[in-house]
């Protein structure tokens, strides 16, 4: 693994921008643009270190679903601020269903430097983005820059791939409705879900956009359905399940779930069986079920314990994004218990190439590894400020 720097390509925005990267700059507290996409760099791996990641991901995510199962057999739904029963029955009742739910994709989140073995920092494992650019803009920088070399990315093939095989399982009656939140000013959440759109419609399904906000319920039917006044039977949503099962439709979206079995009215993708796999509890539980594996960080729910003295730690509260509410906590301080549900994982500060700190996003579809967007930023916290890097094979 190494960094290298490169002269950005001539019109490099206007580029991105018509591969559906439509947001590749990032406005800073400074009201200054500057570049998401950032191409004056690339990185470098060895065929052989991407098959040994490729294993890892694919094993870390084995472990997830196994700790999946733990939380359902042992009814550990409150570790996830999971108390409403209700909820807690619909998510275990997906979980058994899942071969009829099956999940689309995922991002694993890993600390690595190209020494020491891989570290899972989380997994975004429900409305994950930085799609667009690991998949589509990344690929045709690589065939412009460097035709011949390779790159770990079949993300597009196996996305159209799963939705062929999830075609079957979805319920009569197309379209099959693509929702992302109107309030996405940057556009990031647009384009991922106009993405996913282009695999399904890819894969023969018809499709649908509407925004999350655009959903309306039908009192004389009991049903959601789109500003037409048609019926939303299924429905793709970046829209997290925390905020679907707490917000002012919720109880209408619980008492319609279909979970399987056509014992409901709409199947949201992805599956509520994914809200045990998008929680950091999962870190903690994982470290319970494998203490030792050379791929966790240890990591707790009731507190730092051991970690306030020796590595420090990191706060994160179970449900988050793009960093918020993380903090750091060196060594040898004495340890802070946060007031909301919050993980406790050992602080392995993040790799440093030429003064910038990366974090690798591995992606999987289904079950499988599909590949590598990776993300540089000045602080320890990856956050909204962080800047895509593309990588290559040579």
């Amino acid at each position: 693994m190494e960094r290298r720097s490169i002269a950005p390509r001539p019109d490099w925005q206007r580029i991105v921008e018509e591969q559906g990267l439509i947001y590749p700059l990032t406005r800073y507290p400074d009201n200054s643009l500057r570049p998401y996409w950032d191409e004056s760099a690339y990185y470098s791996f060895s065929l052989a270190e991407v098959e040994a990641l490729e294993e890892v991901v694919e094993e870390l995510h084995r472990m997830c679903l196994a700790a999946a199962a733990h939380i359902v057999d042992t009814d550990r739904f409150a570790d996830l601020g999971i108390t409403d029963p209700r909820l807690a029955s619909l998510v275990a009742e997906a979980w058994q269903r899942r071969a009829e739910l099956p999940s689309l994709y995922g991002r694993f989140d890993l600390h690595y430097d190209g020494t020491a073995p891989a570290k899972m920092l989380e997994y975004n494992a429900d409305t994950p983005t930085s799609l667009v650019e690991a998949a589509s803009a990344q690929w045709f920088w690589m065939e412009d820059r460097f035709p011949g070399a390779d790159q770990w990315n079949s993300l597009h093939e196996r996305l159209v791939a799963a939705w062929k095989a999830q075609a079957p399982l979805l319920p009569p009656g197309p379209p099959l409705y693509f929702a992302h939140s109107a309030a996405d000013e940057a556009g990031e959440d647009l384009m991922t879900v106009a993405y996913l759109r282009e695999t399904a419609h890819q894969a023969g399904l018809a499709t649908e956009a509407i925004s999350m906000e655009d959903i309306g319920w039908d009192s004389l039917s009991g049903r959601f359905v789109d500003k037409q006044l048609r019926f939303i039977r299924s429905c793709f949503k970046l829209y997290p399940w925390e905020w679907l099962t707490t917000d002012r439709f919720s109880s209408h979206a619980l008492d319609t779930l279909d979970n399987g079995g056509g014992t409901g009215t709409t199947l949201w993708i992805e599956p509520a069986w994914k809200m045990l796999l998008s929680n950091k509890a999962l870190l903690a539980i994982l470290w319970e079920l494998y203490p030792d594996h050379p791929n966790l960080l240890p990591t707790y729910l009731d507190g730092p314990r051991e970690l306030a003295a020796t590595s420090g730690y990191v706060a994160k509260p179970l449900l988050g994004r793009e960093g918020a509410g993380v903090t750091i906590h060196e060594p040898g301080q004495p340890p802070v218990l946060r007031d909301e549900p919050c993980c406790y994982q050992a602080f392995a500060p993040l790799p440093v190439f030429e003064g910038n700190r990366v974090v690798l996003g591995a992606w999987v579809v289904g079950d499988e590894s599909a590949g590598l967007g990776i993300r540089e930023s000045a602080g320890l916290i990856t956050d909204e400020y962080a800047r895509f890097i593309p990588h290559i094979i040579p």
